[in-house]
């Protein structure tokens, strides 16, 4: 072996051991819940306990969009929030009006993309003005909880397909999709090169503008698609049904292997990320007896350990 390989095949081992931390974690989870509780590792037991991992999930691989492109969404909570609002009511009473509603959503969120690009502005403080907006269309829609979900969401996300409990088989079709759109086209390449090395991409006559529309407007449709889980599985909707999503989906990038900068992010990581936090921060804490007002917490110290973990790997391939 020569000595050029050498520092190859390190930087090999370490990155499969930074993409296998997301798994090892949820491994570790599952581990303590079964510890604990041995009965819920069934069919029954995973489908209570994922409950919410497919709003969850579809919200991360939402985030994950945006921070393909070096940004951040600090509205997708709100805007699911939104999403859910049309969802329990004009999806629900007028569903043409409900959906033109919803595709308009996700137009909108292309246009942001497609303004922030054109006139350089920074990200995080516009998806916080939109926050606001979001949440402010939520109340002016729905004032107070209520609505209801279309019987045949309600059936679709209550669904028992054999073998599999429907939120994993929901995930693993999330993750697969995501992944084979991002990772495996063609056009996915060019979009996360826009992140990576935009100067390569523009040189070579890709419209940055577009990419960052498009990235946007995946978001914005992952957005819509989450917002549409969660009034599922609620029934009902609430202006502020959202809100944790904001947070929850940047950890669930984060944690599952994706970077700030760089357009380095993993669409396979995100949904485990997602699955990680959705289990410890209710169940896991649940069978501790720990007070609900910790779950920020938890999830704080889950990514911590594994952004820890991640950085001591990195300076071990260093000092080799």
């Amino acid at each position: 072996m020569s000595a050029a390989a050498l520092p190859r095949g390190g930087v090999d081992l370490r990155r499969a051991l930074r993409a296998l931390l997301p798994a090892v974690s949820l491994v570790l989870v599952l581990g303590a819940i079964a510890w604990l509780n041995p009965r819920v590792i069934s069919y029954f037991g995973f489908t209570l306990m994922l409950n919410y991992a497919v709003p969850i999930a579809l919200a991360t691989v939402a985030q994950m969009f945006t921070m393909t492109c070096n940004d951040i969404d600090l509205s997708i909570g709100a805007f699911v929030g939104f999403v859910c609002c049309i969802t329990a009511t004009y999806l629900n009473d007028n569903p043409l009006l409900g959906v033109a509603l919803l595709v308009v959503c996700v137009a909108a969120y292309a246009g942001l993309g497609a303004l922030i690009h054109a006139r350089s502005l920074p990200a995080i403080v516009v998806t916080l003005g939109m926050s606001f907006v979001w949440q402010g269309l939520s109340i002016l829609l729905l004032p107070k909880p209520g609505g209801h979900a279309p019987m045949w969401l309600q059936t679709l996300m209550s669904a028992r397909p054999p073998y599999i409990p429907m939120p994993i088989l929901a995930s693993a079709l999330i993750a697969a999709v995501a992944w084979f759109g991002l990772m495996r086209t063609s056009y996915g390449a060019i979009l996360r090169g826009s992140g990576g090395n935009a100067t390569a991409i523009a040189r070579a006559g890709w419209s940055l503008l577009s990419a960052r529309a498009m990235l946007f407007g995946l978001a914005g449709l992952f957005g819509v698609f989450s917002g549409m889980a969660l009034v599922g599985i609620t029934r009902a909707a609430d202006a502020h049904l959202g809100d944790g999503y904001t947070l929850l989906s940047i950890a669930g990038v984060i944690l599952g292997g994706g970077e700030f900068v760089g357009g380095v992010v993993s669409p396979i990581g995100a949904v485990i990320g997602a699955l990680t936090l959705t289990l410890a921060s209710t169940q896991l804490l649940g069978f501790l007896r720990i007070p609900p007002d910790w779950q920020v917490a938890a999830n704080g110290a889950i990514l911590i350990i594994v952004l820890a973990a991640r950085v001591a790997i990195g300076e071990r391939g260093k000092r080799r």
